[in-house]
């Protein structure tokens, strides 16, 4: 090709319009509600899209029994182009999963889906099982769930919980109820919906250490040097935690939980006493009704079991810990009721408060909170011993 074409074609290229930047529709909802409430309807705002990005709708239905939990997203997105797709990743009897997706360019506020009428079925008219089973569906916990008769069809009890993630906003949906199959697959392997990721755990027993983490951005807070503060143990149940709030370009830069993890007191471990206590961390529900126990640490003197509510940098979660203590207390934060972007609660049912107020300048932030280790046989498998 001569070198005249080549800028012909250039020119050509360049002479195009440019591709105008769509308006979407832009709404996000999550919620709990009675089947009964279905179909459902809103209304939306507005938002400009970035230049060649389309407009998206996302509908997802979790029913179980009488209520069914709500996921509502439209707005702008990257994706390409899709038709509407409806899935069914779990059918009934008892729970069910069902999805609406669409990706589109052709106009303006093309996702104008304004209701759950797409996915919206006929209740059941399967009649009774000989199968009961503890049905519930919650952010909280599973602790009062009633037990029920399961539709014809149920064979197995299904129990777990479901984590949905939206960019920075992070939800946990506990989940109890009838099925027709066993495992842990309720979202028969998908593991993303439109902009949510969502991923699934059944595990009975709770973990032996959990590590929350949030860094993006701030307001309200001046700046200072990370901070380190251990809240209890060891020896016995380890709650830990790193802040750090500064105020210059990507200058919360850590990477990894190192910042936290290589500050923690590295003891020798510990002979064991004579207490024994149960064991567990959760942050997918309850801690199970006969969870693991064992020999505590010399040096403890109590067995300890609450939670621990988390709210804050996209955060909502409850943490449910029992373990071997070295004191007869109901706060294993020391009465904290901050740390970093997050607001703490423990024990109670009063509603946390946010910390961050409107009006102040954002600054960069970066908070691994709560890590949580539990007595001899679990804190000596972590990275501390």
């Amino acid at each position: 090709m001569s070198p005249a074409l080549r800028l012909a074609l250039l020119g050509a290229t360049l002479m195009l319009p440019r591709v105008q930047a769509l308006i979407c529709q832009r709404g996000t909802d999550n919620s709990l509600r009675n089947v009964s409430e279905l179909p459902l309807e809103w209304t939306t705002g507005l938002e400009e899209c970035e230049d060649g990005w389309g407009c998206q709708d996302t509908l997802i239905l979790i029913e179980n029994g009488p209520q069914v939990y709500v996921v509502i997203n439209k707005g702008c997105t990257p994706v390409a182009d899709q038709d509407v797709l409806i899935r069914e990743h779990r059918a009934g009897p008892g729970l069910t999963v069902l999805s609406y997706t669409r990706v589109c360019r052709e106009k303006d506020k093309c996702n104008s889906m304004s209701t759950s009428l797409p996915l919206w079925t006929l209740p059941s008219t399967a009649g009774p099982s000989s199968l009961r089973c503890p049905v519930c569906l919650s952010t909280e916990d599973c602790k009062s769930a009633t037990e029920l008769t399961c539709p014809a069809g149920s064979t197995h009890c299904y129990r777990g919980a479901i984590r949905l993630r939206d960019g920075d906003s992070f939800s946990i949906l506990r989940v109890q109820g009838c099925t027709s199959q066993a495992g842990c697959n309720l979202l028969n392997g998908i593991q993303k919906i439109g902009p949510i990721e969502m991923r699934e755990d059944c595990s009975p027993g709770g973990h032996k250490s959990i590590i929350v983490g949030s860094k993006g951005c701030s307001k309200g807070r001046t700046q200072d040097a990370p901070r380190i503060i251990v809240h209890s143990g060891p020896p016995g149940v380890l709650v830990a935690s790193y802040a750090h709030f500064c105020s210059s370009n990507r200058c919360n830069g850590a990477s990894n939980t190192n910042v936290l993890l290589n500050s923690l007191p590295r003891p020798a471990a510990p002979a064991p006493g004579n207490l024994q206590c149960p064991i567990c961390v959760n942050i997918f529900g309850s801690c199970p009704e006969n969870p693991k126990t064992i020999m505590c640490p010399n040096g403890t003197t109590h067995c300890y079991s609450g939670y621990i509510k988390i709210r804050g940098g996209g955060i909502h979660s409850e943490l449910n810990i029992q373990g071997c203590v070295t004191q007869a207390s109901r706060s294993l934060l020391n009465d904290a009721r901050k740390i970093g972007v997050f607001s703490v609660i423990e024990n109670s049912e009063e509603e946390l408060d946010l910390i961050l107020q409107a009006g102040a300048a954002p600054v960069p932030l970066l908070a691994w909170v709560v890590g949580l280790g539990l007595s001899l046989a679990v804190w000596c498998g972590m990275p501390l011993c």
